[in-house]
């Protein structure tokens, strides 16, 4: 990575073992998925939110070669394991909805919209590992019918480590 990882703690205090859990956790999507150049995560603890309560918010920007960009970031709903900070890291994007067909799905973004996807948009053939909640990234764009997903990558099993 070209910067250091950026951690943000918001309404809450920083606590080491979490920054080196999250530099962890990216240099292993690094080491997995290819070079970022740049990373900001922001972790908004529990408290003042009227309507999140004791649930965390997670943000995470990753900054790609040749400009392309990751945004990822989860905004607590009324589910009481993103009172976990682990959890609500790891539940940043994943796969809500897969068709019977076989040959598309659908993604549920940070703020709760569907997001389209195609089979042949899942990187390196990966399409049949897929499952409803699987943790994925991808690249939002406007189609033809709405937002749809140019690339899905799948983040696989490892998780933040606390």
């Amino acid at each position: 990575m070209q910067t250091p990882v950026e951690i943000d703690f918001q309404g809450m205090r920083g606590r080491p073992e979490v920054q080196a859990s999250i530099e962890h956790h990216v240099a292993e999507l690094e080491q997995r998925y290819g070079r970022v150049t740049a990373c900001r995560v922001v972790l908004k603890g529990p408290g003042g939110h009227h309507r999140t309560g004791g649930l965390y918010e997670v943000n995470i920007r990753l900054a790609l070669p040749n400009g392309r960009e990751v945004n990822v970031s989860r905004t607590a709903q009324a589910d009481e394991r993103l009172a976990d900070l682990s959890f609500a890291i790891n539940d940043a994007f994943k796969v809500k909805n897969l068709d019977a067909s076989g040959e598309f799905g659908f993604l549920e973004a940070a703020d709760g919209h569907e997001v389209y996807f195609h089979r042949n948009s899942v990187l390196d053939g990966a399409f049949s590992r897929l499952a409803v909640g699987t943790r994925v990234i991808f690249a939002e764009e406007m189609g033809e019918k709405g937002p749809q997903a140019s690339t899905v990558k799948l983040l696989g099993k490892h998780r933040l480590r606390l």
